[in-house]
């Protein structure tokens, strides 16, 4: 059963919004800095599935051109890093940041051995999509029994 704090959230919602408050006062803002930086915070979201002969990962990357990210593959990890620029509206008070700027960097462990050759990127909508087709020594291969 979990209990529910008079403002509606949760109290381990309630705890990690006060350790990042504490964290991003001493590491840098403090009281005038309302914004936050996307390092390390798990961006972009991923989801990362599999279809015939291919793997797929979806990230979300609103705001964020095809210059804006770099993807690599290296030692069978993929690489996801670029950066989100501040649009600061100029004579703006901002009441609330959420949307996080700067550098990110997001590596995935790959759950089997791709054809580096054939990866492809496209970025629409926000949307990132990579097609990673798989490595012919990841395709399942048929062995044919015989008799003794």
């Amino acid at each position: 059963m979990s209990r529910v704090q008079s403002n509606g959230a949760h109290p381990m919602t309630q705890l990690r919004g006060e350790v990042d408050r504490l964290f991003t006062d001493f590491f840098g803002g403090g009281a005038g800095d309302t914004g936050r930086h996307v390092a390390g915070c798990g961006f972009p979201a991923l989801n990362v599935w599999e279809r015939g002969e291919e793997l797929y990962v979806e990230a979300e990357l609103p705001g964020l051109k095809v210059g804006d990210v770099d993807i690599s593959v290296v030692g069978g990890e993929l690489v996801i890093q670029g950066k989100r620029m501040d649009l600061e509206e100029q004579n703006a008070v901002y009441h609330r940041r959420e949307r996080g700027v700067g550098e990110f960097y997001r590596a995935l462990r790959l759950p089997i051995e791709v054809n580096v050759n054939k990866i492809e990127a496209k970025l629409a909508d926000g949307v990132l999509l990579i097609t990673l087709p798989k490595a012919e020594a990841a395709k399942p291969r048929r062995i044919q029994v015989k008799t003794a």
